[in-house]
This record gives structure tokens, sequence and C-alpha cells, in this order.
């Protein structure tokens, strides 16, 4: 098959499964989860990367937060608490507040699979009780839509391990080159015991939360395909909307109380909150306190000014002297902004997740399987594969060592039984 015929035929079985994805229903659990649930389960790859999450979240100071972030990670019976209780009279009132505020886009009611209340209310398992649960466990999510990067069960954990990676790097490198005089401390855990404060806490558990409503809104269809998401917590007009996962896993973090300066880093993953773009990260905070039904001033998330915009809060010191808001700056942490650095490997991830899809294709016919028959192709050859190998591993190989080199690690899978 020429390469142009190759990337004629992906590009019509991308088109094909996204009107699919339209067409599916969206107001019940995705009823591919299970086999998901399945595939992440039997990959070293994931299982590894959630280990690692584990023994990180082990880290946390913060009693509260550490036991929430390990039962965020190692339960599937973690329990969703910003929907407990919601009856469809209270999703229309907090849907009605969000649109309000400017904070969802009215045309999108029309436009989004099972509305605006779909979109911003992924269905749960149990979701009339007072813990409504996750419809997969975390494993089995992707790290982003199913063409974009780490597409494919186990995607989440993946994605989040090198997040993790990346911050602790950044972290590492700040205290190198910002608190040197402080290096002849003692290190807890690789932590300098510094005045100079980075708040391991929020470092680690950061990364882990903010993608994790990925479990909700990216759910698995019967030909492993993916739920579509709803961008909000801005419209058209503001040019705040954001992937959905960001807003609700927010309101997660926001309705059980955790700290303000790690609820805020959390939110700056897809914007830091400088450089004009606090309001971003201000009007994220402010729809995931609508969610979690929590006043974001009294709590402390959020700050309001004497006109009644809102702004980020001075914590620690930041307001012990001068008044950084009124002076046209951001009450700025370095937690933000080392957070949401460490979520820019989508540079490299969304580009190598293309050229995998396009390799896997063209060695498919080699395995017996047709790109074409979406179920049989994404269920049993294409989610196995890259939740073994990942879709960065592939690229890598074919860059340095060619195609055979990329053909010889699916041989190896076949051999072990993956396909």
């Amino acid at each position: 098959m020429s390469p142009s015929r190759l990337v004629v035929l992906v590009s019509t079985l991308l088109s094909c499964l996204a009107l699919n994805a339209h067409a599916t229903d969206q107001t019940a659990p995705g009823v591919g989860n299970v086999r998901a649930n399945q595939i992440a389960a039997g990959s070293p790859r994931v299982q590894d990367a959630h280990r690692f999450l584990v023994a990180q979240a082990q880290q946390i100071g913060d009693t509260k937060l550490r036991q929430a972030t390990l039962n965020l990670l190692s339960s599937d019976r973690f329990c969703v608490t910003s929907r407990a209780g919601l009856s469809d009279a209270d999703k229309a009132r907090l849907l009605s507040q969000l649109q309000a505020a400017g904070l969802v886009e009215p045309a999108d009611d029309a436009a989004f699979p099972g509305g605006l209340k779909t979109g911003v209310f992924p269905p749960l398992l149990d979701e009339a009780s007072t813990c409504p649960h996750r419809p997969m466990n975390f494993d089995a999510a992707p790290g982003s839509s199913f063409s974009s990067h780490h597409g494919y069960p186990g995607g989440l954990p993946i994605h989040e391990a090198n997040n993790e990676r990346a911050a602790l790097g950044l972290a590492h490198g700040y205290r190198e080159s910002y608190i040197a005089d402080d290096r002849d401390h003692d290190e807890d855990h690789g932590w300098l015991k510094s005045s100079a404060i980075l708040d391991k806490d929020v470092i680690i558990a950061a990364p882990i939360w903010h993608d994790w409503a990925k479990t909700m809104v990216f759910q698995w269809t019967a030909e492993g395909q993916e739920f579509q998401e709803l961008n909000f917590g801005g419209n058209k007009a503001n040019g705040s909307a954001t992937g959905g996962h960001h807003i609700i896993s927010i309101a997660e973090s926001i309705k059980r109380g955790l700290p303000a300066a790690f609820v805020i880093a959390q939110a700056s993953a897809h914007a830091a909150p400088t450089l004009g773009n606090e309001f971003k990260v201000v009007n994220w905070v402010r729809a995931a306190a609508i969610l979690a039904q929590v006043d974001p001033v009294q709590a402390g998330y959020l700050a309001q000014d004497a006109s009644g915009a809102f702004y980020l809060p001075a914590l620690r010191k930041l307001a012990s002297s001068v008044d950084l808001h009124a002076a046209g700056q951001t009450n700025l942490l370095a937690e933000y902004t080392i957070h949401n650095l460490s979520d820019g490997d989508f540079t490299f991830s969304i580009p190598a997740a293309g050229d995998a899809a396009l390799l896997l294709a063209k060695l498919a016919p080699q395995f017996g399987f047709d790109p074409s028959d979406a179920a049989n192709y994404n269920n049993k050859f294409r989610n196995p594969v890259f939740a073994h190998l990942s879709q960065e591993r592939m690229l890598l190989t074919y860059a340095n060592k060619g195609l055979d080199a990329v053909k010889a690690m699916l041989e190896e899978l076949r051999a072990q039984g993956v396909f």
C-alpha cells in the first residue's frame, strides 16, 4: 500500500469513528468500559505507571490530601462526591448558574451528544446514590481523545506518570537553580528542607488529580472508540472554555475541601495564570465551584475585589507587604507554573499518536487486521498494542531503527498472546 493511500485510509477511518462517536448514546455508561479495564489490567507498562503514581502519592505529607489521592488511584469504588445525590433538577439549576456566569456555551446544548447536561454530568455507576462511582477503573481511561495523545486504555496512568516525572524534574531544577544556598540541608525524599518553599504535596498531587475525570468524559464504546468531550468553563465571548475533564476534576477537589494552593495548581494545568491568562484559571475554578456547590471566595479558592471581579487569592505570605493584585500582578506560587509546564508533553505526544496510528495501520494486514473493521481492529489490535508499547515508543523506535524494528515489537506482542 502506498503511503498516500495509507494516509487516506487512516483519515477515512478516523472520520468514520468520529461520526460513530457522535451517534453513540452518551447518556449511559460506555459499553466498552469493561474491555478497556481488561486491556489496561493486562499491560505491564500501564501497571508500572500506576505503581509509580501510588509510590509518589504515598510521599504526600498532608494526611487528607494523601488519603484522597491514594483512594483516587487505588479504589475502583472511588466516590465522586461532587455528584453525590444530584437530581435532574439540581443539574438543571447548576447548568443555569454556569450559563449565567458565561461558563458554558448555550449552543452546545443542541450540538453536543445528549446536550449540556450529559457533557457537564457524564454518566456514572450508582449515579442516584450518595456515592456515585466512576464508570471504569482509573487505569482503563485514555489520556485524551481517541486520535489525540495517549488515546487508548491505560493512556491516563502512562500520561500522568510522565507528567509526574516532569513535575519532579522541574521542581528539582528550581531548587538547584534558585535555592542552591540551602543545598547542604538534609533531604527528605529528595526535597530540600529549605526556607524557600516548594510544596512537595502540591508538586506530587496536582499531576495525579488533573486528569482523573477522563474516566468519566472519555468512556469507551463497543467499537473501542471514545465518548466526545464537552469543552466548558467559558464561552466564545470570553475564550476560556477548555476540556470538561479539567473542570470536573477541580470540582471534586473543591468538594472535598482540599488545600487552596493544590487546587489552584491543579487548575493551572491548561494555562499558567500569568501573562494575561489568570482569567482562564479563575473561570475554571469558578465553574468547578459551581459544580461543587461551594462558594469559592468563602472557601479560600478565589478572592474578589471591590468591583466584584474574581482573582487568585494571596496565599502564604503573598499579601504580607505588597498588594500584588492591585499592582496588576498575579498572586503567583511557583507550583502553579511547575504544574502547567509538566503538562506540556502534548507537543510531542499528539503528533506521536498520529504517526503511531499510521505505522500500525501499515503493519496491520501482516498481522491479520483490517483498520476499516473498527471494532475488531481497535479492541483486539490497536488498543492492546498501544497499551503495551505506547505511541511514543513506537515513534521513537521507528525514527531511530525503522519500520522493521516496530514490526519486531509487534511480533513479540503476538508471541506473548497480547493479540
